[in-house]
């Protein structure tokens, strides 16, 4: 499988880039970063649209912001993406829902199997305690732009699904009594912390304690690659770690 890595210069693509070197299968096709000469030697390109050859599915981890030129490369050329960057706008996010109307399209606010099953793991426990408090506390390394992370709206709308009522409340910056639908978002940034997110679960007698620890950001590459895989070959839409799951 021939992979377009857009954001290959960054940490995540370059993690990605050492697993495609790790399998015999996968070819790393062009590398693309604005940080890149264009040179066809060296596979290395400063714009994706510099690029014209062989390809089976585009990887990107490079910014929300590149969302337009990223979604209309692979509409013209009819490639499957693998969206692995949050922080989108709402406008963004509905080029990647228009997008999934011709492409196959996996957008995710995480890309890991284990992040997956946490989201499974607190819609089963929410729906157990339907007048039960909720509330997300998330943690990431002091450099990251986004608040809340993805990661934690993926799961707050994860607990949604059996919430219809529930309304976020991120920060909660001011004086007031708790509402009962509320579900509660805080974000820490701190060091070098690759990423946090618990999910706790109160009934006043009782609280349900849901984790989801990372410990390497390489898990993130890997998650790419197995959506990657489970993507080539998919009919146009929008997919998801839990397609991957089922």
């Amino acid at each position: 499988m021939n992979i377009i890595l857009n954001g290959a210069a960054g940490v995540m693509g370059q993690k990605v880039a050492e697993r495609i070197a790790e399998r015999d299968d996968l070819v790393l096709a062009a590398a693309v970063s604005l940080e890149l000469d264009t040179c066809e030697e060296a596979g290395t390109y400063k714009a994706i649209a510099d690029y014209s050859g062989d390809a089976d599915v585009v990887v990107d981890f490079s910014h929300h912001s590149a969302t337009a030129d990223l979604l209309s490369y692979c509409r013209e050329r009819k490639l499957p993406v693998v969206i692995a960057t949050t922080g989108q706008t709402d406008e963004e996010k509905a080029m990647i829902a228009e997008a999934s109307a011709e492409i196959p399209v996996f957008y995710s606010g995480n890309m890991s199997i284990g992040v997956a099953v946490t989201c499974a793991l607190a819609k089963t426990a929410a729906s157990f305690f339907p007048n039960a408090d909720i509330e997300l506390v998330e943690a990431h390394h002091n450099r990251k732009v986004d608040v809340p992370s993805g990661t934690a709206l993926m799961l707050a709308n994860s607990i949604k699904e059996v919430r219809e009522e529930a309304e976020f409340n991120i920060g909660r910056h001011e004086n007031g009594k708790r509402q009962k639908e509320e579900i509660g978002i805080h974000s820490i940034r701190l060091a070098n912390v690759v990423g946090m997110h618990k999910v706790l679960i109160s009934t006043g007698r009782e609280t349900i304690t849901i984790k989801h620890e990372a410990h390497d950001r390489a898990l993130f590459a890997d998650g790419a690659i197995v959506a990657a895989d489970f993507l080539a070959g998919q009919p146009a839409g929008m997919y998801n770690m839990q397609n991957i799951m089922k």
